[in-house]
Protein backbone atom coordinates (compact mmCIF):
# COMPACT_ATOMS: atom_id res chain seq x y z
CA UNK A 1 0.00 0.00 0.00
CA UNK A 2 2.72 2.39 1.05
CA UNK A 3 4.45 1.39 -2.88
CA UNK A 4 1.46 2.66 -4.28
CA UNK A 5 1.27 5.80 -2.31
CA UNK A 6 4.51 6.61 -2.84
CA UNK A 7 4.17 5.88 -6.53
CA UNK A 8 1.14 7.91 -6.84
CA UNK A 9 3.10 10.81 -5.23
CA UNK A 10 6.01 10.20 -7.68
CA UNK A 11 3.21 11.05 -10.74
CA UNK A 12 1.46 14.17 -9.29
CA UNK A 13 4.79 15.71 -9.12
CA UNK A 14 5.51 15.15 -12.15
CA UNK A 15 2.41 16.37 -13.77
CA UNK A 16 2.70 18.99 -11.66
CA UNK A 17 6.63 19.63 -12.34
CA UNK A 18 7.65 18.54 -15.97
CA UNK A 19 5.64 21.27 -18.20
CA UNK A 20 7.17 23.82 -15.79
CA UNK A 21 10.92 22.14 -16.25
CA UNK A 22 10.31 22.00 -19.61
CA UNK A 23 9.88 25.60 -20.20
CA UNK A 24 12.82 26.46 -18.15
CA UNK A 25 14.81 24.00 -19.91
CA UNK A 26 13.29 25.87 -23.49
CA UNK A 27 14.52 29.66 -21.92
CA UNK A 28 18.19 28.85 -22.51
CA UNK A 29 18.35 27.23 -25.98
CA UNK A 30 19.93 29.24 -28.57
CA UNK A 31 17.29 28.49 -31.20
CA UNK A 32 14.61 30.95 -31.29
CA UNK A 33 11.53 28.26 -30.56
CA UNK A 34 10.75 25.00 -28.39
CA UNK A 35 10.62 22.19 -31.13
CA UNK A 36 14.56 21.54 -30.30
CA UNK A 37 17.29 22.71 -28.49
CA UNK A 38 20.16 23.76 -30.69
CA UNK A 39 22.40 24.99 -28.07
CA UNK A 40 23.09 26.46 -24.60
CA UNK A 41 22.60 30.69 -24.17
CA UNK A 42 21.54 33.60 -21.58
CA UNK A 43 20.20 35.43 -24.43
CA UNK A 44 16.83 35.33 -23.68
CA UNK A 45 17.65 36.46 -19.91
CA UNK A 46 19.77 39.43 -21.24
CA UNK A 47 16.77 40.37 -23.65
CA UNK A 48 14.21 40.10 -20.99
CA UNK A 49 16.35 42.84 -18.78
CA UNK A 50 17.53 44.88 -21.18
CA UNK A 51 13.18 45.03 -21.87
CA UNK A 52 12.54 48.75 -19.38
CA UNK A 53 8.77 48.53 -20.25
CA UNK A 54 8.79 44.58 -18.81
CA UNK A 55 10.95 45.59 -16.05
CA UNK A 56 8.55 48.46 -15.23
CA UNK A 57 5.49 45.63 -15.57
CA UNK A 58 7.32 43.65 -13.21
CA UNK A 59 8.00 45.91 -10.45
CA UNK A 60 4.38 47.34 -10.79
CA UNK A 61 3.33 43.50 -10.41
CA UNK A 62 5.43 43.31 -7.11
CA UNK A 63 4.39 46.57 -5.61
CA UNK A 64 0.68 46.16 -5.99
CA UNK A 65 0.77 42.21 -4.86
CA UNK A 66 2.97 43.67 -1.52
CA UNK A 67 0.58 46.42 -1.01
CA UNK A 68 -2.93 44.52 -1.79
CA UNK A 69 -1.50 41.59 0.61
CA UNK A 70 -0.09 44.46 3.09
CA UNK A 71 -3.88 46.12 3.62
CA UNK A 72 -5.55 42.70 2.96
CA UNK A 73 -3.86 41.22 5.73
CA UNK A 74 -4.29 43.84 8.33
CA UNK A 75 -8.03 43.97 7.49
CA UNK A 76 -8.81 40.47 7.24
CA UNK A 77 -7.54 39.70 10.31
CA UNK A 78 -9.38 41.85 12.13
CA UNK A 79 -12.34 40.72 10.41
CA UNK A 80 -11.38 37.21 11.57
CA UNK A 81 -11.07 38.14 15.35
CA UNK A 82 -14.89 40.02 14.60
CA UNK A 83 -15.97 36.68 13.38
CA UNK A 84 -14.82 34.68 15.95
CA UNK A 85 -16.01 37.10 18.82
CA UNK A 86 -19.61 37.82 16.84
CA UNK A 87 -22.02 35.32 18.24
CA UNK A 88 -22.56 31.60 17.74
CA UNK A 89 -25.78 32.28 15.22
CA UNK A 90 -24.14 34.62 13.44
CA UNK A 91 -20.71 33.38 12.16
CA UNK A 92 -22.35 31.03 9.95
CA UNK A 93 -23.76 33.07 7.68
CA UNK A 94 -20.78 36.03 8.15
CA UNK A 95 -18.42 32.86 7.37
CA UNK A 96 -20.44 32.23 4.10
CA UNK A 97 -20.17 35.67 3.04
CA UNK A 98 -16.88 36.21 3.33
CA UNK A 99 -16.09 32.95 1.18
CA UNK A 100 -18.60 33.76 -1.72
CA UNK A 101 -15.35 35.66 -3.75
CA UNK A 102 -13.20 32.32 -2.97
CA UNK A 103 -15.70 29.92 -4.29
CA UNK A 104 -17.48 32.28 -7.02
CA UNK A 105 -15.45 31.98 -10.36
CA UNK A 106 -12.60 34.46 -11.34
CA UNK A 107 -14.30 35.80 -14.38
CA UNK A 108 -17.23 36.83 -12.80
CA UNK A 109 -15.81 38.42 -9.88
CA UNK A 110 -13.57 40.81 -12.26
CA UNK A 111 -16.88 41.28 -14.61
CA UNK A 112 -18.26 42.46 -11.62
CA UNK A 113 -16.07 44.88 -10.41
CA UNK A 114 -15.46 46.14 -14.20
CA UNK A 115 -19.25 47.09 -14.02
CA UNK A 116 -19.00 48.45 -10.40
CA UNK A 117 -16.06 50.38 -11.66
CA UNK A 118 -17.80 51.68 -14.83
CA UNK A 119 -20.89 52.69 -13.14
CA UNK A 120 -19.14 54.69 -10.61
CA UNK A 121 -16.90 56.34 -13.31
CA UNK A 122 -13.62 55.41 -11.74
CA UNK A 123 -11.14 55.22 -14.19
CA UNK A 124 -9.42 51.54 -14.61
CA UNK A 125 -5.72 51.70 -13.53
CA UNK A 126 -3.57 50.71 -10.74
CA UNK A 127 -6.39 52.13 -7.91
CA UNK A 128 -9.07 49.39 -9.38
CA UNK A 129 -6.94 46.68 -9.48
CA UNK A 130 -5.38 47.67 -6.06
CA UNK A 131 -8.88 47.73 -4.45
CA UNK A 132 -10.24 44.41 -6.67
CA UNK A 133 -6.68 42.46 -5.26
CA UNK A 134 -7.56 43.99 -1.51
CA UNK A 135 -11.18 42.47 -2.14
CA UNK A 136 -10.48 38.85 -2.85
CA UNK A 137 -7.49 38.34 -0.69
CA UNK A 138 -9.46 39.43 2.16
CA UNK A 139 -11.15 36.11 2.77
CA UNK A 140 -7.74 34.26 2.36
CA UNK A 141 -6.99 36.18 5.13
CA UNK A 142 -9.42 35.28 7.15
CA UNK A 143 -9.11 31.54 6.26
CA UNK A 144 -5.78 31.56 7.12
CA UNK A 145 -6.05 33.75 10.79
CA UNK A 146 -9.20 32.17 12.03
CA UNK A 147 -8.24 28.34 13.02
CA UNK A 148 -5.24 29.71 14.60
CA UNK A 149 -8.23 32.18 16.78
CA UNK A 150 -10.00 29.61 17.63
CA UNK A 151 -7.26 27.35 18.62
CA UNK A 152 -6.13 30.47 21.03
CA UNK A 153 -6.66 29.52 24.87
CA UNK A 154 -9.21 32.14 26.21
CA UNK A 155 -7.77 31.79 29.38
CA UNK A 156 -4.85 34.16 27.94
CA UNK A 157 -7.27 37.17 27.22
CA UNK A 158 -9.00 36.52 30.27
CA UNK A 159 -5.87 36.86 32.13
CA UNK A 160 -4.56 39.87 30.34
CA UNK A 161 -8.08 41.99 31.21
CA UNK A 162 -7.85 40.37 34.87
CA UNK A 163 -4.67 42.11 34.71
CA UNK A 164 -5.75 45.41 33.84
CA UNK A 165 -4.77 45.65 30.11
CA UNK A 166 -7.01 47.21 27.68
CA UNK A 167 -8.35 46.03 24.48
CA UNK A 168 -5.78 47.53 22.75
CA UNK A 169 -3.09 46.24 24.80
CA UNK A 170 -4.70 42.55 25.14
CA UNK A 171 -4.54 42.48 20.93
CA UNK A 172 -1.11 44.06 20.74
CA UNK A 173 0.78 41.84 24.03
CA UNK A 174 -1.43 38.60 23.95
CA UNK A 175 -3.50 38.06 20.56
CA UNK A 176 -1.29 39.42 17.75
CA UNK A 177 1.50 37.67 18.91
CA UNK A 178 -0.24 34.18 19.13
CA UNK A 179 -1.80 34.95 15.69
CA UNK A 180 1.36 35.39 14.00
CA UNK A 181 1.95 32.49 12.15
CA UNK A 182 -1.70 32.98 10.50
CA UNK A 183 -1.13 36.09 9.83
CA UNK A 184 2.40 35.55 8.21
CA UNK A 185 0.69 32.23 6.32
CA UNK A 186 -2.43 34.93 5.07
CA UNK A 187 -0.13 37.49 4.12
CA UNK A 188 1.88 34.68 1.51
CA UNK A 189 -0.77 33.30 -0.01
CA UNK A 190 -2.71 36.64 -0.60
CA UNK A 191 0.97 37.85 -2.21
CA UNK A 192 1.10 34.86 -4.21
CA UNK A 193 -2.64 35.17 -5.27
CA UNK A 194 -2.38 38.66 -6.33
CA UNK A 195 0.70 37.81 -7.88
CA UNK A 196 -0.55 35.55 -10.35
CA UNK A 197 -4.21 36.64 -10.38
CA UNK A 198 -5.18 37.18 -14.10
CA UNK A 199 -8.71 36.88 -14.39
CA UNK A 200 -9.74 39.38 -12.86
CA UNK A 201 -6.70 41.45 -13.08
CA UNK A 202 -7.90 41.60 -17.08
CA UNK A 203 -11.26 43.13 -16.29
CA UNK A 204 -10.35 46.16 -14.19
CA UNK A 205 -6.73 46.79 -15.69
CA UNK A 206 -6.41 49.95 -18.07
CA UNK A 207 -3.87 51.28 -20.60
CA UNK A 208 -1.56 53.06 -18.44
CA UNK A 209 -1.34 50.29 -16.17
CA UNK A 210 -0.75 46.14 -16.68
CA UNK A 211 0.57 42.93 -14.98
CA UNK A 212 2.83 40.10 -15.12
CA UNK A 213 0.06 37.98 -15.97
CA UNK A 214 -1.98 40.34 -18.35
CA UNK A 215 1.63 40.49 -20.48
CA UNK A 216 2.53 37.41 -20.43
CA UNK A 217 -0.98 36.61 -21.97
CA UNK A 218 -0.77 39.26 -24.41
CA UNK A 219 2.84 38.82 -25.68
CA UNK A 220 1.59 34.46 -25.84
CA UNK A 221 -0.84 35.70 -28.18
CA UNK A 222 1.71 37.24 -30.64
CA UNK A 223 3.73 34.17 -30.82
CA UNK A 224 5.98 31.59 -28.79
CA UNK A 225 9.03 34.10 -27.46
CA UNK A 226 11.56 32.02 -25.09
CA UNK A 227 11.60 35.77 -23.27
CA UNK A 228 8.25 34.85 -21.83
CA UNK A 229 10.30 30.85 -20.78
CA UNK A 230 12.82 33.35 -19.17
CA UNK A 231 10.79 35.72 -16.90
CA UNK A 232 8.47 32.98 -15.81
CA UNK A 233 11.47 31.22 -15.05
CA UNK A 234 12.71 34.08 -12.89
CA UNK A 235 9.18 33.98 -11.45
CA UNK A 236 9.50 31.02 -10.62
CA UNK A 237 12.74 30.72 -8.81
CA UNK A 238 11.44 34.27 -6.92
CA UNK A 239 8.56 31.91 -5.68
CA UNK A 240 10.02 29.36 -4.16
CA UNK A 241 12.94 31.68 -1.90
CA UNK A 242 8.91 33.05 -0.84
CA UNK A 243 8.23 29.18 -0.26
CA UNK A 244 11.72 28.75 1.60
CA UNK A 245 11.34 32.33 3.39
CA UNK A 246 7.77 31.77 4.42
CA UNK A 247 8.77 28.08 6.16
CA UNK A 248 11.80 29.43 8.12
CA UNK A 249 9.54 32.37 9.16
CA UNK A 250 6.53 30.31 10.47
CA UNK A 251 9.38 28.01 11.74
CA UNK A 252 11.02 30.89 14.26
CA UNK A 253 7.28 32.48 15.18
CA UNK A 254 6.47 28.91 16.02
CA UNK A 255 9.39 28.25 18.23
CA UNK A 256 9.22 31.41 20.19
CA UNK A 257 5.35 30.73 20.44
CA UNK A 258 5.87 27.27 22.02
Amino acid sequence: MKKHANLYLIFVFVLLYAPIFYLIFYSFNKGGDMNGFTGFTLDHYKVMFEDSRLMLIVAQTFFLAFLSSLIATAIGTFGAIYIHESKKRYQNGILSTNNILMVAPDVMIGASFLILFTYIKFKLGFATVLLSHIAFSIPIVVLMVLPRLKEMNQDMIHAAYDLGATRSQMLRDVMLPYLTPGIIAGYFMAFTYSLDDFAVTFFVTGNGFSTLSVEIYSRARQGISLDINALSTVVFFFSILLVIGYYFISQDKEAKNA
